[in-house]
């Protein structure tokens, strides 16, 4: 009997483990995710160096051509500009993980000097360790026109 009483407590923390939350508006963490997560996407217009406490020291992106990408050693030169972030919403996993979902363009110029808009849809996965919120993970596409 006592043995069954441990598999069940197990099993209850296991399931509780797993339950999730769409953040609020009001919710600090996620506002501020959202705001860093503006930054992360202000990169190319602005060169800001965000992603080097942004993202954590064992980051794995996909890009949208399928190639994994790490962190950058250093901040990106500027190569665009109108850099906007769209609609970012958050799911807290837990205490400790988040998955935030959202878009952002940007305008570039190609080698025959038009201009053509980028946009990217993202998820990116949160993780906090050490009392501290990074970024361990992201994927990107470039939506079906």
């Amino acid at each position: 009997m006592r043995i069954l009483f441990v598999l069940l407590l197990l099993s209850a923390a296991a399931a509780s483990a797993q339950t999730s939350r769409w953040a609020s508006a009001e919710d600090k963490t996620a506002v501020w995710m959202i705001s860093q997560a503006r930054r992360w996407a202000e990169t190319a217009c602005d060169g800001n160096d965000v992603v080097q406490t942004l993202l954590a020291d064992d980051f794995q992106g996909t890009s949208p051509s399928g190639k994994r990408y790490s962190k950058p050693t250093a901040a990106e030169k500027p190569s665009a500009r109108d850099c906007k972030l769209g609609e970012v919403t958050i799911r807290f996993f837990g205490d400790n993980l988040a998955i935030a979902y959202g878009s952002e363009s940007l305008v570039r110029t190609s080698k025959d000097g038009k201009d053509y808009v980028e946009t990217l849809i993202w998820t990116d996965t949160w993780l906090k360790r050490n009392g501290r919120w990074q970024i361990i993970a992201a994927q990107d596409l470039i939506p079906a026109k």
